[in-house]
């Protein structure tokens, strides 16, 4: 019998089913239930083939975001950094030099009374 032990221990991921972790499984069901739902849902009206399309449109982003991870980020996270520094937080900086001798010196007319 050999356990493989990861050499860094945030790298472990708790298994429960088929070797998925709670989150992977999770949303593995979701989109099986998706998939399931859109089918008989548009079965009758667009046609068995196009509904089975339709299907893996309906689920195939519900899978991957039990299994996206973007520099240790799950898909949640990820999406809210990318929406706070791409969205809420953009627009123009604009850095402005500030002159601390200028500041700190009093001016011409302070020191001669002028």
């Amino acid at each position: 019998m050999e356990i493989k032990i990861p050499k860094e221990v945030h790298q472990h991921r708790e298994t429960i089913f088929f070797g998925l972790s709670t989150r992977q499984f999770l949303c593995s069901v979701l989109a099986v239930g998706a998939a399931v739902g859109v089918y008989f849902a548009l079965k009758g009206i667009v046609g068995q083939e196009t509904a089975s399309w339709l299907c893996i449109l309906a689920a195939a982003p519900i899978a991957v975001t039990g299994f996206f991870r973007y520099n240790g980020l799950t898909f949640e996270r990820f999406a809210w950094a990318f929406l706070k520094s791409q969205v809420l937080c953009a627009g123009p900086r604009v850095y402005r030099a500030e002159n601390l001798y200028l500041q700190a010196m009093p001016s011409k007319k302070e020191v001669w009374g002028k």
